[in-house]
């Protein structure tokens, strides 16, 4: 027969359960911590340890390397083959760092202001570390751009680029082109060894047209150019010489297309054509710079 436990006997019996749950809850959490904590250590001694094995195999190469007379040359080859090898101490480093810090640090869960802060120093981080390897070459040399020089343009062709931006010029006579502008090498004396111009050969009496708008600045029939019309538009001028006939005076506007003059062989000349010149500021200016003749 079981005796009947007084209330004392029942509240204490109460506590003795209560305080015996309590130090096993106790003890498993203290287990637990102990099993964590041992299991970062032995993961940390692993890692020293993997350390330890490659500096000493390392070791071991170097006696290989530098110890001719208890190895052979194959094994000596070898050896200087394997430590050839590029190791990038740097980036061994770094990643050992991070693994340890891994470890070391307490785990915790960062806010939204601490992961921003991670992420900033990360980027900042990675950014100027690409910025340095751009910066050097294989050789860790800085790597110079050059930046491409401006192209200088001679005064004739800084004078073409003006009038194709200010005017619009057309080829004022179909024909054949007998010489160009610049130097030449004439057959007979009275020809001129640097040319002005350019020379459109035509039947005698082919009508010719304004190659540009403007104001008939000179007709004249004296000089080298024989009969000739000069036709200004500002400070470009275009001049028509050796013609048969002229269509215009001085003083008359003319527009672009107009017929103004007939080929012809006055002045200088060994055949019937039409010299044709372009001037800005009374400096030449070579018309192939500004016309496609063909």
């Amino acid at each position: 027969m079981e005796r009947t436990l007084t209330p004392d006997e029942k509240i204490k019996r109460a506590e003795e359960i209560y305080y015996k749950k309590k130090i096993q809850a106790t003890n498993k959490k203290v287990a637990r911590v102990n099993v964590s904590e041992k299991k970062e250590y032995n993961l940390l001694k692993k890692m020293f340890l993997q350390i330890t094995i490659c500096i000493l195999i390392y070791l071991i190469f170097y006696m290989i390397q530098n110890t001719k007379y208890i190895f052979s040359e194959s094994v000596i080859k070898k050896t200087n083959e394997i430590l050839s090898y590029d190791i990038n101490i740097s980036n061994l480093y770094n990643n050992t760092k991070e693994y340890i810090n891994s470890i070391i640090k307490p785990k915790h869960n960062l806010n939204k202001e601490e992961t921003n802060d991670v992420i900033e120093e990360q980027f900042i981080t990675q950014q100027n570390e690409d910025i340095e390897q751009n910066e050097n070459n294989i050789g860790g040399e800085n790597i110079e751009i050059d930046e491409e020089e401006p192209i200088s343009l001679t005064q004739m062709e800084q004078d073409a680029k003006s009038i194709i931006e200010t005017n619009t010029l057309i080829i004022p006579l179909q024909g054949t082109i007998t010489s160009r502008y610049g130097p030449r090498n004439p057959t007979t004396e009275t020809v001129p060894k640097y040319h002005t111009g350019i020379d459109i050969a035509a039947n005698e009496g082919t009508a010719f047209i304004a190659s540009m708008s403007g104001i008939v600045e000179t007709v004249s029939s004296v000089g080298d150019y024989g009969n000739h019309i000069k036709i200004a538009n500002g400070d470009v001028i275009t001049l028509y010489a050796h013609c048969k006939t002229i269509y215009v005076k001085q003083g008359d506007k003319v527009t672009q297309g107009q017929q103004i003059g007939e080929v012809g062989a006055t002045g200088n000349v060994t055949g019937a054509h039409l010299h044709f010149e372009i001037r800005k500021q009374d400096r030449y200016v070579d018309p192939d710079l500004i016309l496609k003749f063909e």
